[in-house]
């Protein structure tokens, strides 16, 4: 018999999530998006529960993503990408309930993170990442944007080096899916690190805790987790060092031909191969990701998730998803061949489509 995709069980004051997937690295289905919601609303009235937690079976992923073999089934290349509609629109009224959740939501990042299980873990109230914890947004690659509240926290992804109303940080991440690695991802995400051989002891520690003094002693351990983490560090250490003022140095261009300018033209091998990983993804995504992380730092947590409903319509009725999923997931010839096939194509004008208000079918939030 087939073990359910997603496990709740209370351990004590504990309300226990489990995804269980680990052969699909924890991608979530639309069923887990639904039974998860579902059990939040419980939990969220149950006096028994004084904490959740949020986990991911195996030690490869907390979870890699959502379904996309799903949405490119379901879409045939465009033509019903309507029918992906109500798998967004849902899972980003969960994205809304985690960061509104009345109780401690904790999750425990270890692995992969990616995508739709960023979406389930950067919004809780905790956050504990560890030396297997590898981070990314990297759906321009596959002709979408950066989404789950990518809008939101994006933007707000500020270190003391970058004090820019929008954070360059954000911009790196959204359009060059950069892997953002244990106490790197830690400090950039605002996360406690801790060492994965202690992630049972945490669990045991969240269910058999005083009801009372259980949120102050989850934040006491938070600061006490991660002593003040350095800023100076290296992303993509596996082949360069990079320091904190050469992203802020780049990524605060006000538009994405003058960052891709600015990194071809910087002498360093590090530059070139970010103006070049740039360019290689959908011209139309990057255009995109572009506007929406500039334009999430003014807007309410709300009115970011409503966009990206809009950004997400637009992209299951346009090509470039399709091509992408077929070039990196499916055929994995990684020779995608997009539409428009460059950002000067990709204008601004283009994309404004994306961006159009849905009238009466606008995420509805109530």
């Amino acid at each position: 018999m087939q073990e359910p995709e997603i496990l709740f069980e209370q351990r004590g004051c504990l309300g226990l999530i489990t995804l269980n997937r680990p052969e699909a690295l924890n991608a979530l289905t639309y069923g887990m998006i639904l039974a998860m919601s579902e059990q939040l609303d419980i939990w969220a009235e149950d006096s028994s529960i004084a904490v959740v937690a949020i986990q991911g079976a195996g030690d490869k992923a907390f979870a890699a993503g959502g379904d996309i073999r799903a949405l490119y089934d379901a879409g045939q290349g465009g033509a019903t990408g309507e029918k992906n509609f109500r798998f967004f629109a849902d899972e980003y009224r969960l994205n809304v309930k985690i960061k509104r959740y009345p109780k401690p939501y904790v999750a425990i990042m270890d692995g992969i993170v990616m995508g739709g299980g960023v979406g389930v873990s950067i919004h809780g109230s905790h956050r504990f990442v560890t030396e297997r914890t590898m981070f990314a947004m990297p759906e321009t690659g596959i002709g979408l944007f950066p989404d789950v509240g990518a809008t939101w926290f994006l933007p707000r992804m500020l270190t003391e080096h970058d004090r820019s109303e929008v954070a360059a940080f954000g911009l790196f991440c959204g359009l060059t899916g950069a892997r953002l690695r244990d106490q790197d991802a830690a400090t950039l995400l605002k996360a406690s690190y801790l060492e994965s051989q202690h992630l049972e002891k945490l669990v045991v520690w969240l269910a058999t805790g005083p009801k009372e003094l259980l949120e102050p002693r989850i934040s006491t351990w938070r600061i006490l987790a991660l002593e003040e983490p350095s800023i100076d560090f290296a992303i993509d250490s596996r082949n360069h060092l990079l320091a904190a003022s050469d992203v802020v140095h780049h990524f605060s261009k006000d538009s994405v031909g003058e960052i891709v300018s600015s990194l071809e033209n910087c002498g360093t091998e590090w530059g070139v191969k970010q103006a070049s990983t740039i360019l290689s993804k959908s011209p139309t995504s990057t255009r995109i990701a572009f506007r929406q992380i500039r334009e999430g730092a003014k807007l309410s947590f709300e009115d970011c998730m409503r966009l990206e409903y809009r950004l997400a319509r637009y992209c299951m009725t346009h090509p470039d998803f399709y091509e992408g999923v077929r070039a990196v997931i499916l055929d994995k010839d990684n020779a995608p061949q997009w539409s428009p096939a460059s950002l000067d194509e990709a204008t601004e004008e283009y994309v404004a489509e994306a961006f159009a208000h849905l009238g009466d079918e606008e995420l509805d939030l109530t």
